[in-house]
């Protein structure tokens, strides 16, 4: 009896034992079955392999073939939030310009050590003399000022939304040290389901090509390079998008629901003095011409 009773207790005693491992053993088979879980879900449609978009809304077919040639190059210095957002311009960039004339470059501050597309380095890029910044700065000059004749350029785009535009600038002192142009034109954005700040603020693929047309004297890369944008918008119109009017526009016509910040308010006091400017230079050349007709 005395044995049978120590055998008993044995088991008895096991049992805890037993159930703890086999609570263990199911815990961590939980864990292992989530983390084979991927932290996307999948996505089965079928992607195009140049612009990476589903196929159903790829704009490829809208992309110059053969791409177009220039002498000049483009270098995008992006913010690493712009790479997140479903609907982008640079690649439609990339894909229209010839291989080697659109370069991109990720970061919040440049340059940065490594940063090489192919054999070119962006330090050598933004250290070259035939560099250029597009950057509404005080002392920037008019990108048609320029003269072509004067060789290639480098045109250097900061893509992001404004406040990380100027963030990366804020951060990059070597920019500071460019030349820095400016666009001067009264064109309205064809990037109609995105809301812009301004009027006459443009996504950087309209930017690249109006500058591209001004470098290059050839409307052509005005005209063809932001095919892909308008199919784009097109697309996502005649799906359930609308089309959005800039802030700017919806504050003077009453119609902007939201607090105005300060850096929109910022933004729409230079745009008013920019303006005043101009309509100021426009009566004194009036006036100017008026007295040598008068003579």
């Amino acid at each position: 009896m005395e044995n049978s009773d120590n055998i008993d207790s044995t088991v008895n005693n096991s049992r805890p034992n037993s159930t703890a491992d086999d609570n263990e053993e199911d815990e961590k088979d939980v864990w292992l079955d989530l983390i084979g879980i991927a932290a996307d879900p999948p996505d089965r449609r079928e992607k195009c392999e140049n612009c990476h978009r589903p196929q159903v809304v790829c704009w490829c077919s809208s992309v110059p073939s053969p791409p177009l040639r220039s002498r000049s190059r483009i270098v995008i210095l992006q913010h690493p939030a712009e790479q997140k957002r479903c609907l982008r311009t640079a690649p439609m960039l990339s894909l229209g310009l010839e291989p080697g004339k659109c370069l991109v470059f990720r970061g919040k501050r440049f340059p940065q050590s490594r940063q090489v597309e192919g054999d070119v380095s962006l330090e050598s890029i933004m250290t070259a003399k035939n560099t250029l910044l597009l950057y509404p700065s005080k002392d920037s000059i008019p990108l048609d000022d320029l003269d072509p004749s004067d060789g290639l350029f480098n045109l250097i785009l900061l893509d992001g939304t404004w406040p990380q535009a100027k963030g990366i600038y804020a951060t990059s002192p070597l920019l500071h040290k460019m030349r820095q142009v400016r666009l001067v034109m009264s064109r309205t954005s064809t990037y109609v389901i995105r809301t812009q700040p301004m009027e006459g603020f443009l996504s950087t693929l309209e930017t690249a090509a109006e500058a591209l047309a001004v470098l290059e004297r050839d409307d052509r890369f005005r005209d063809e390079l932001v095919r892909p944008l308008q199919t784009l918008c097109k697309f996502q119109l005649a799906n359930g998008a609308v089309e959005h009017q800039s802030k700017e526009y919806l504050i003077k016509n009453n119609q902007y629901n939201k607090p105005v910040g300060h850096r929109l308010n910022k933004l729409l006091r230079a745009a008013k003095c920019s303006k005043s400017a101009e309509e100021s230079n426009n009566n004194d050349d009036d006036g100017g011409e008026k007295k040598l007709s008068e003579s």
